[in-house]
């Protein structure tokens, strides 16, 4: 396991208001006082892991591979499900077997799992988060690891998911929509269906006149739904979770935004969005 990791990542569904984050923090400070913590993401979408492991990866994309993610989207907290520490090509993560970690398993060269053995002598059955990820999270930070048990990867929860997935996973502040497929992927020649609207790519913004609708890839690889000066979740009326399509460009009569849904079909041919 990489043991030179300079800082800590915040990922969670925990939302800005509340106690949740800043107990965390303050469990990692006490814990690991010399070792920073970030806030990566602290709104992801609420109990949706599924969504949440295809924004995991393109977050790390293009940071440095010394951090270490504590990864927090956890509804089924105090249930069965397992505690794992992950590393995937030098990525390390801390969290739940709930099926976030399964793209980044599934795409790496060499995924090494373990589950957390060691308990805390208090451990609530609600908040994992600050009582059971925090401190072994710092505990690596330091450059130690507490009792674990290795795993094969294809264990993992949801481990057998798509590759990609042709969902909205994410809507920004600007209302822009994040999916879970990677722009690499795509094919050549095609529009993204979204909702009611057949959408044809731009570079950037400014490259649209202002009010209309594209997709672009954006800063993380991903494909990403806009509208120029405006909102994507609002003009289309999308939100996280709802599918989207690729379409071929000769199989849309309007030529334009506005598409009918006959002819449309799930991009990479999935119905369903889950990751297993």
């Amino acid at each position: 396991m990489h043991r030179d990791l300079k800082r800590i990542a915040l990922v969670t569904d925990f939302g800005g208001a509340g106690p949740y984050v800043g107990q965390v923090k303050i469990q990692l400070a006490a814990l690991a006082p010399a070792v920073p913590v970030i806030d990566l993401i602290s709104d992801l979408v609420p109990f949706r892991p599924d969504l949440a492991a295809y924004l995991l990866p393109a977050l790390m994309r293009d940071l440095p591979a010394d951090t270490l993610y504590l990864c927090v989207v956890d509804p089924g907290v105090g249930g069965p499900r397992e505690a794992l520490i992950g590393d995937f090509d030098g990525r390390v993560c801390v969290g739940p077997d709930n099926g976030l970690f399964a793209p980044l398993a599934r795409r790496a060269r060499t995924p090494r799992l373990w589950r957390i053995l060691w308990r805390p002598e208090r451990l609530s059955a609600s908040f994992h988060g600050r009582d059971l990820f925090a401190p072994v999270a710092a505990r690596l930070a330091s450059g130690e690891r507490p009792p674990v048990e290795a795993l094969d990867p294809a264990s993992l929860h949801g481990f057998d998911g798509p590759e990609d997935l042709p969902r909205v996973i994410y809507a920004d502040g600007y209302g822009n929509l994040m999916t879970g497929l990677r722009a690499s992927n795509r094919e050549p020649g095609r529009r993204l269906r979204a909702g009611d609207r057949c959408l044809e790519r731009a570079a950037t913004f400014c490259a649209v006149p202002p009010g209309q609708a594209f997709w672009y890839e954006n800063a993380l690889g991903l494909v990403e739904i806009a509208v120029n000066q405006g909102r994507a979740d609002q003009r289309l009326g999308l939100a996280p979770g709802d599918p989207v399509w690729w379409r071929e460009a000769a199989d849309d009569p309007t030529g334009g935004e506005a598409a009918s849904r006959e002819g449309a079909r799930p991009a990479h041919g999935l119905e369903s969005g889950g990751s297993g």
